[in-house]
């Protein structure tokens, strides 16, 4: 490898590679060596993308839809996107105030880098989405992490948003359903925790709702600019395509919130991707304005898959796996597994050493609690079949027990 002749940014040097595209990496790379690996790493459906979907697109392509849009998306997407707030958020966005991006990861970037400076706090819960304190740390901010435990079933409380606030403090991150843990919040809890923001006007809000529709509670999914209707025009509700409708590669997010915040997105994403795929854009109208009910056969399926993952990891020595309320993931916690040793005479030390050993001894690959803010604790994916998944429980089960 040769040495680059220029010296890397400070920026760059702030963030740390996803580990959860790394362990995806690294499970294709084994998986090439003819090893059988069971991927349980990446957090994508392992449904298709619907039909209706794909022709929309297909449409676009032979109607000669490819060239150059509007910066940050179509009239027709955000009239789409606008809909959709409408419908299942209840809440109204004008074209004006919607931004359309490369992904919900784009989304979060754009409003982030737009608004932080040097010394601006952004709180974020723990577990987190691995994403979230590095691009805080790229554009200059400090994330400040409130930890919630299993014994919080991973949500954070009013009190402990309350102590974390500061005169420096600019950005709230809400992810619910959670990517890493599932959890989510109810319309009370989120009422709660905005009351206690109402004082601070400095303080926005960011939600991050890609998983509001793979969801399982016995209380409605809600966002908090719906039940908090005083924190409007303080929110950026983000949302997307990827998850719901397995659009992953298609790579549409977006947002609403206040013109002022659109208006500063929409000139960073000038100057930087420019518009999303006229194409996706294309397939997003489809998919927002289409039939929906695939996704309740769809969560059907995910449903069955989180009571399996969740029963066969509490009954594994050693881990404790609170019941998720949406999303496709378990966050399962594994403290009284540290300080074991493994046949092979290795101390696991902490979740990273976990991880390690159900990847080299198992063959099972799982992301490790600490790349999500709160150990010791790891992440799997239930997006695959059952099959593979009560393969892949039994085999954790099995390394567990072999823990002495």
């Amino acid at each position: 490898m040769t040495q680059s002749p220029l010296k890397l940014s400070q920026a760059l040097g702030r963030i740390q590679p996803s580990a959860t595209m790394a362990m995806s990496g690294r499970v294709t790379e084994l998986k090439a060596q003819g090893i059988d690996i069971i991927g349980l790493s990446a957090g994508e459906p392992d449904f298709d993308t619907p039909d209706f979907v794909k022709e929309a697109a297909i449409k676009a392509i032979q109607d000669g839809d490819t060239n150059y849009t509007t910066v940050d998306g179509t009239i027709a997407v955000k009239e789409a996107v606008a809909a959709k707030f409408l419908r299942d958020n209840d809440l109204t966005y004008a074209p004006s105030q919607i931004s359309v991006n490369n992904g919900g990861k784009h989304t979060l970037f754009n409003a982030l880098v737009a608004t932080l400076d040097a010394g601006d706090e952004v709180i974020i819960p723990a577990p987190y989405w691995v994403s979230y304190p590095d691009i805080v740390n790229f554009a200059g901010g400090t994330p400040v992490i409130i930890k919630a435990g299993a014994d919080q079933n991973y949500k954070i409380t009013p009190e402990q948003l309350t102590a974390a606030i500061t005169p420096k403090t600019k950005w709230l991150i809400l992810n619910s359903p959670s990517n890493p843990t599932g959890a989510a919040y109810s319309g009370e809890e989120l009422k709660a925790l905005g009351e206690a923001l109402l004082p601070h006007q400095q303080v926005m809000v960011m939600t991050d709702d890609m998983y509001e529709h793979i969801w399982y509670a016995d209380f409605p999914f809600t966002t908090i600019a719906q039940v908090c209707p005083d924190l409007y025009d303080r929110t950026l509700t983000v949302s997307g395509c990827s998850k719901a409708y397995a659009m992953t590669g298609w790579r549409i997010g977006f947002s609403g919130g206040p013109e002022w915040l659109i208006g500063a997105m929409r000139k960073l994403q000038s100057q930087s991707t420019s518009n999303p795929s006229s194409i996706s854009q294309a397939a997003a109208v489809a998919a927002l304005n289409g039939p929906q009910d695939f996704l309740a056969e769809r969560n059907a399926a995910f449903l069955k898959r989180r009571d399996l993952v969740v029963s066969m990891m509490n009954d594994t020595p050693g881990l404790h796996c609170p019941t998720p309320e949406g999303a496709f993931y378990v966050y399962p916690d594994a403290s009284e597994l540290m300080g074991k040793t493994t046949p092979k005479g290795k101390i696991i030390e902490n979740d990273q050493d976990l991880i390690g050993y159900f990847l080299d001894e198992a063959q099972v690959a799982a992301v490790h609690g600490g790349a999500f803010g709160l150990s010791p604790a790891f992440r799997i994916s239930y997006a695959t079949s059952e099959d593979i998944l009560r393969e892949a429980c039994t085999r954790i089960q099995r390394a567990c027990a072999a823990l002495t």
